[in-house]
């Protein structure tokens, strides 16, 4: 089943988004978080990447296995920064051939400390042509990224939403939002997105605050403003990160029953490969309601 189909019939999805990691100690705390959030029955899960491609055998091996293990669809991201058309070819057959049948197609970062970067020849320069190529490759269900507060390359809003539409037009058939804290920047975008012609699906990215340390990260790699009502409760508390915790868990159970309470189509969390947190927050929503239908060895 793709997620289109499933966004088309469910009321709501519920989704997660792991990373493949790159040692036997985060191999340990991913086989974990899956299986303790596999106890939610999650509508779909996501794997990234990594950057470059430098995880892609692992994505495919991590996608593979929950592909063969899981009673829900599994979408592989892929990138088109560092791949040509040739490339990106095998490995959608690669893909394919172990039963994927969504993909988050994603442009990637561009490397860090390098001014001069330039597209690889015979590759991708944006996310929409990597979308139109996937497209002519195998029948795959493929999601977009959209940024409703801007992209850390692209601030304006407006411009945000064109290139959203743009990856529709090439065929997207839901988009999935960076991480935000303040509701009103998803629907104003959904708003803007609705204007603009656009009529797919839009998830929201959620990432429940867990410590004191991701603050800054959040503004400088995701370009995700923190309000200033959380901003001050987390000071309130630093160098206590339980209380953070707590802070944390609270704002996102608020933040996540608001979304639907305003019609958002389900909520997809960042889960940084640990599972607490988001658990805490499904629960609280009373969202894990339904059994588990995966094993995961």
């Amino acid at each position: 089943m793709t997620i289109s189909e499933i966004l088309n019939a469910a009321p709501l999805t519920l989704s997660f988004e792991f990373f493949p990691p790159k040692t036997e100690a985060g191999e340990t705390l991913l086989t974990a978080a899956v299986k303790r959030l596999a106890a939610v029955n999650p509508s779909f899960i996501s794997v990234t990447y990594g950057a470059g491609g430098s995880t892609q055998n692992k994505s495919l091996q991590i996608c593979g296995a929950l592909t063969r293990q899981a009673a829900f669809p599994v979408m592989a991201h892929l990138t088109g920064i560092c791949h040509t058309r040739d490339e990106v070819a095998e490995i959608t057959d690669a893909f394919w051939d172990a039963g994927l049948r969504n993909i988050m197609a994603l442009r990637g970062d561009r490397p860090r400390n390098a001014p001069d970067w330039a597209p690889i020849e015979g590759g991708f320069t944006y996310a929409k042509d990597l979308i139109a190529f996937l497209k002519s490759q195998h029948s795959f269900c493929i999601g977009g990224a959209c940024y409703p507060e801007g992209h850390t390359e692209t601030p304006d809003i407006s411009l945000g939403v064109q290139h959203a539409r743009e990856k529709v037009d090439a065929g997207a058939e839901f988009l999935v939002t960076q991480m935000f804290f303040e509701n009103a920047r998803y629907f104003d975008f959904v708003e803007s997105l609705r204007a603009a012609g656009v009529t797919v699906p839009v998830i929201p990215g959620i990432m429940p605050v867990t410590g004191f340390a991701q603050i800054e990260r959040f503004e400088t790699q995701f370009g995700a403003c923190l309000p200033a009502e959380l901003r001050e409760k987390l000071l309130t508390y630093e160098g206590d990160e339980i209380a953070v915790g707590k802070v944390g868990l609270e704002w996102s159970v608020q933040q996540c029953q608001a979304l639907l309470d305003g019609g958002a189509p389900g909520i997809h969390f960042y889960t940084l490969n640990k599972s607490k947190a988001t658990v805490q927050v499904c629960e609280q929503l009373d969202l894990t309601r339904r059994p588990s239908s995966v094993e995961v060895s």
